[in-house]
């Protein structure tokens, strides 16, 4: 299904803590120490799973908040925004105005420290006040940006990449909500906007979730090996642990065409950027696609009418993502947005989507991309898009 420009115009404290740093990471999280770059999803990319939730929850969700808090008990929340928070004048504490949420997807496998990830998927999810439409901006993680100094990880301040500020903020004991709260820092002061709530996904643990609901459907656009998987037995294992069974392995390749895929085939496509024409900028249109995918299934699928069903989805979401909501309880969220659908969710391209590099070929954000945040920040994102259709990604 092909998005289309929005059809209406939009109008113009935190909660205590469970642990100074990040929670205890999911098991799939841990150890292994060296900065390196890496590239895993994805986003949920771009996804919060609760962000993905409250998109669908349009279809009927059932049940009542007491039924939903039970359920979003087993989120782990944490402090994520530390001060780019919404103050009051610009709505904090409140989900009457617009809502703007920072999406964060690293690679936690457990081979890896807590402190040497990137977030290497950095999506806003904006909503107008009018909560009948919702838009994914996703910024790109090479993106040059000037990184604030912070207290917490010992970091200096200086010039990095987007995808840096993460790494960071997590160093000397930061934790992942170090990493999560410089990265807010980074993009409120690189685009101006201030933040209702904010999300961290282990994209690892979110393959649960897909196979909670039964995989999703994906449709793929260029055909593309996979960097990071491959078959080893009949059964999809990641490059280093294929080494170690010193077996034959074969090669993953997603094909064009559109089809149904389990969770590690969704995520393992919405992954690759190498091989693709337009590299990371495709990859960033990939993750939104699955985003969309996944509320889409779960509207579709009478997931959202089944209270046990949204229940046990709801906690198998809790391991695969840490979620700062502003102190605002998750169940008020999910149900403050219950007239968001999935097909109400705008997928968005910056920078056109190609690179934008300076003179000296590091990336930047162009002109026009700054006036889409500005209008992220005013409210004003349907009249932009209005004025600049081709800012929507045409994505099935």
């Amino acid at each position: 299904m092909t998005v289309q420009t929005p059809r209406r115009v939009s109008s113009m404290d935190r909660d205590a803590v469970k642990a100074p740093n990040r929670p205890a990471p999911p098991a799939s999280s841990q150890v292994r120490k060296k900065a390196k770059k890496r590239d895993p999803l994805w986003a949920k990319m771009t996804l919060v799973f609760g962000a993905v939730l409250m998109m669908a929850s349009g279809a009927g969700i059932v049940g009542t908040k007491w039924m939903v808090s039970s359920a979003t008990s087993a989120v782990t929340q944490d402090n994520l925004l530390g001060g780019t928070k919404k103050t009051a004048a610009e709505g904090g504490n409140s989900l009457k105005g617009p809502i703007d949420l920072l999406l964060m997807g690293v690679d936690a496998r457990k081979r890896w420290a807590v402190d040497d990830l990137h977030a290497d998927t950095i999506i806003i999810l904006h909503i107008p006040a009018s909560h009948d439409q919702a838009y994914l901006v996703s910024i790109p993680r090479d993106t040059e940006v000037r990184v604030p100094a912070f207290a917490k990880s010992k970091y200096p301040g200086g010039t990095a990449k987007a995808t840096e500020a993460f790494f960071h903020g997590a160093q000397n004991g930061g934790g992942w909500a170090g990493g999560a709260q410089l990265m807010a820092q980074t993009l409120k002061n690189t685009t101006g906007i201030s933040f209702d709530g904010a999300a961290i996904i282990d994209f690892n643990g979110f393959k649960g979730v897909i196979d909670a609901l039964k995989g999703v459907r994906m449709c793929v656009d260029q055909r593309v090996k996979s960097h990071h998987m491959v078959m080893v037995g009949g059964k999809p294992m990641y490059l280093a642990d294929a080494r170690k069974t010193g077996k034959a392995q074969t090669p993953i390749w997603h094909e064009k065409g559109c089809r149904d895929m389990e969770g590690w085939e969704a995520l393992d496509y919405a992954r690759q950027r190498y091989g693709l024409e337009k590299g990371d900028y495709d990859r960033q249109r990939h993750q939104q696609q699955l985003i969309k995918a996944m509320a889409k299934k779960a509207s579709n699928s009478g997931v959202l009418t089944n209270p046990v069903k949204v229940s046990s989805l709801i906690k198998a979401a809790g391991k695969a993502f840490v979620l700062d909501t502003g102190g605002v309880p998750v169940a008020d969220f999910i149900f403050t947005l219950k007239g968001v659908a999935a097909n109400d969710l705008v997928l968005l391209r910056s920078n056109n989507g190609s690179f934008a590099g300076n003179g000296s070929g590091r990336e930047t954000i162009t002109p026009k991309t700054m006036d889409m945040f500005r209008a992220v920040k005013q409210d004003k994102l349907a009249d932009f898009i209005i004025g600049n259709p081709d800012v929507v990604a045409k994505e099935k």
